[in-house]
């Protein structure tokens, strides 16, 4: 059967060998619920403690601030719902670039009164500092920024962010009278495509002034099915599940043992060799985007920290999608923007918000390199890209002198 090399890892990577043969037994000798009380039950529960153990060390938190949820997007859910649910309608604010699992349940805020403000970014899809002032000038009851973003790989300076959102709020208490209300922002930040592949410590975003962040078991060489909301337990956070009091009463709901089993595992897997596989992955990156140059290509985010991983580019005149679907047939797999949005025809929100015309944003093609991930494979590739945009031309050629 004939499969593409796969360069694709941003939108989910295989389970890890290792992972996997973790995971089996939990679907067949140790299948016990974890809230049973009896052997079966009790060998389930160590299994989540040791996971839950191992996600919090590789994401420098402690134990009891993980909450496991089903993925990413549940936890972005819980924590924008369930922090709105706490409090009356004011202004959420959350970066132009945040994933769709974010902005949507803001909009859903939005209309049951909430004031949404999106925060600007720059042409390197960095936030804008003097528009994230201005935000936070106008007293936002919750703040999400994400990490790294998950089309352009761009890494935000999210401690620092947090820090100024954290001192303005310090100021206001010391200068409010009673007619100007305390800023009592919550920051929540989306990890899901920086952990694994940049170092993360949420103790010390933490202490800068990040109160929550998201996790995701599929980008790191674990299952799907299994993610974390790490969570400063000072957060007054409503469940968006009710039922069985699950995970701190936060998240109802049988466990996915076998799933959170993978995502522990993962979780070390991946943060055990990180400077190692950042450094190999960065070279690979700098030989791919010289030759992306080469063939006169848009580079996106050049200029911003990036993840080690990620390339986002265009070429002239040429549309994404279907330079996604040639390279597919050419033997490589890669993505026109967000796997998660995959089906909208509309450009990318991320660059259009990085002031990037729609007419190349359409052109958008991204690559994720995965720690397999090899020189050859990058100069294959390069050479295949050469060969189909000579055809397409060629053929785009043919079609305009039939046409004349």
């Amino acid at each position: 059967m004939f499969q593409p090399v796969y360069l694709d890892h941003n939108a989910t990577t295989p389970v890890h060998p290792a992972v996997l043969e973790a995971m089996l037994p939990y679907f067949s000798r140790h299948y016990g619920n974890a809230s049973s009380r009896h052997e079966h039950g009790r060998a389930a529960r160590r299994a989540l403690d040791e996971a839950r153990q191992r996600v919090a060390h590789a994401a420098g938190a402690h134990p009891t601030e993980i909450v496991f949820t089903s993925g990413g997007s549940e936890a972005n859910n819980l924590f924008v719902k369930g922090v709105a649910a706490t409090r009356k309608p004011g202004m959420l604010a959350i970066s132009a670039i945040e994933h769709p699992c974010v902005r949507e349940p803001a909009r859903q805020l939005r209309r049951n009164g909430w004031r949404l403000r999106e925060i600007a970014i720059d042409g390197d899809c960095r936030v804008a500092t003097a528009d994230f002032l201005a935000v936070l000038a106008e007293g936002p009851e919750l703040i999400s920024v994400m990490l790294a973003n998950n089309e352009t790989g761009t890494v935000q300076d999210v401690a620092a962010l947090a820090e100024r959102a954290a001192l303005y709020r310090v100021n206001q208490l010391a200068n409010h009278d009673a007619n100007t209300p305390a800023n009592k922002a919550w920051f929540h930040t989306d990890a899901v495509q920086a952990f694994g592949k940049i170092p993360l410590d949420f103790r010390q975003l933490n202490a800068r002034g990040v109160h929550a962040m998201t996790l995701s078991s599929h980008k790191i060489g674990g299952p799907k099915g299994a993610g974390a909301l790490v969570v400063d337990k000072r957060v007054d956070l409503q469940a968006l599940i009710a039922g069985g009091g699950h995970e701190r009463g936060l998240r109802s709901g049988t466990e996915n043992v076998p799933a959170i089993v993978g995502f522990g595992l993962a979780s070390e897997i991946a943060c055990a060799d990180i400077s190692a596989r950042a450094a190999r992955q960065r070279a690979l990156r700098d030989e791919l985007e010289n030759g992306l140059a080469a063939q006169g290509a848009t580079i996106f985010a050049l200029a911003a920290s990036r993840l080690p991983n990620t390339t986002y580019f265009a070429l002239p005149d040429l549309d994404g999608e279907t330079l996604v679907a040639r390279l597919d047939r050419a033997g490589f797999a890669l993505a026109s923007g967000a796997a998660c949005s995959s089906a909208n025809p509309e450009p990318s929100h991320v660059l259009l918000a990085m002031g990037v015309a729609p007419g190349l944003a359409r052109g958008a093609v991204r690559i994720s390199l995965g720690a397999d991930t090899d020189l050859a494979t990058v100069r294959e590739f390069l050479a295949a890209l050469g060969e189909t945009t000579r055809q397409f031309k060629l053929q785009l050629n043919r079609m305009s002198a039939l046409v004349q």
